[in-house]
């Protein structure tokens, strides 16, 4: 009787699963499907789904009319680049906040991430003002500090979380060996939260990716990347639906590739600790 009910909550667990993960991917699955119709078909009332013309003209209108590799390009520097520029910052923030805690350690953390409760419109006009004067608008430099800056609150917490579950008395031990606080560091806290650090990678990776509040306001054509790359397709003539689709598509193609091949590391690195 219990191994009946046991398969039978397995059975509706894994139904409610797959029934919210459906839900999450339909609409990339739409924007995928819509890129190869015709933007006759892609507004048709009642929507089709599979039964339409297959056509790869919006890629070839989309990779005429821009600089696909230029955008992209400069999206791997930039959320490259503020990823592992977070990374640097952050290791060391957290190994203190971890191993050298203070009585106000958990009030700065708690603060750090009050910072990412802030809209980000608030405080677009004196960033905005700060970058003319610095000569940083439109720049690939100016938009690497600034997404690291938005995302280091999360880079920060989620290390805190990972050294914390790294036993002190590894460390202790290798101080008594002799050990710089560099070769603490570089030598063994890290190589013991590589899955921590990984996760913690890919995830501000993505986000960085993704972003397009910072992007958009702060870049003109130099330094735009792929989300200036699909508001291009928005114009006062309307929505370009195929087109835009298309773009869409070609904008997430690397990363969802990225997440795919590494979903492994980076639910290895989430649930990093969660057993003891």
């Amino acid at each position: 009787m219990a191994r009946a009910v046991n398969t039978q909550r397995k059975a509706i667990n894994t139904a409610a699963a797959w029934t919210v993960a459906l839900l999450i991917f339909f609409p990339i699955l739409w924007t995928i499907l819509t890129s190869f119709k015709t933007e006759a078909q892609a507004i048709s009332d009642p929507p089709v789904f599979f039964a339409f013309d297959w056509t790869l003209e919006n890629y070839g209108v989309v990779l005429e009319r821009s600089n696909y590799s230029r955008f992209l390009w400069n999206s791997i520097i930039i959320a490259g680049g503020s990823t592992i520029l977070g990374i640097l910052i952050a290791v060391p923030a957290a190994w203190s906040m971890a191993f050298v805690p203070s009585k106000r350690t958990k009030d700065i953390l708690l603060w750090m991430l009050s910072t990412k409760m802030l809209p980000a419109v608030g405080v677009l006009y004196p960033i905005y003002l700060l970058f003319i004067k610095l000569g940083l608008l439109d720049s690939r430099t100016g938009l690497v500090i600034v997404l690291m800056l938005m995302n280091l609150p999360i880079i920060v917490w989620m290390l805190y979380t990972y050294f914390k579950e790294i036993p002190g008395e590894i460390l202790e031990a290798a101080r008594m060996d002799g050990a710089s606080l560099k070769e603490e560091i570089v030598h063994i806290l890290t190589p013991m939260a590589i899955p921590g650090i990984a996760s913690t990678l890919l995830l501000n990776f993505i986000l960085a990716w993704n972003e397009a509040f910072w992007t958009l306001n702060l870049t003109a054509a130099k330094a735009a990347p792929l989300t200036a790359f699909i508001a291009s397709y928005s114009s006062p003539e309307g929505l370009f639906y195929a087109k835009l689709s298309a773009a869409s598509t070609m904008a997430i193609a690397p990363i969802l590739v990225l997440g795919w091949f590494s979903q492994k590391q980076l639910v290895s690195g989430l649930t990093f600790g969660a057993v003891k």
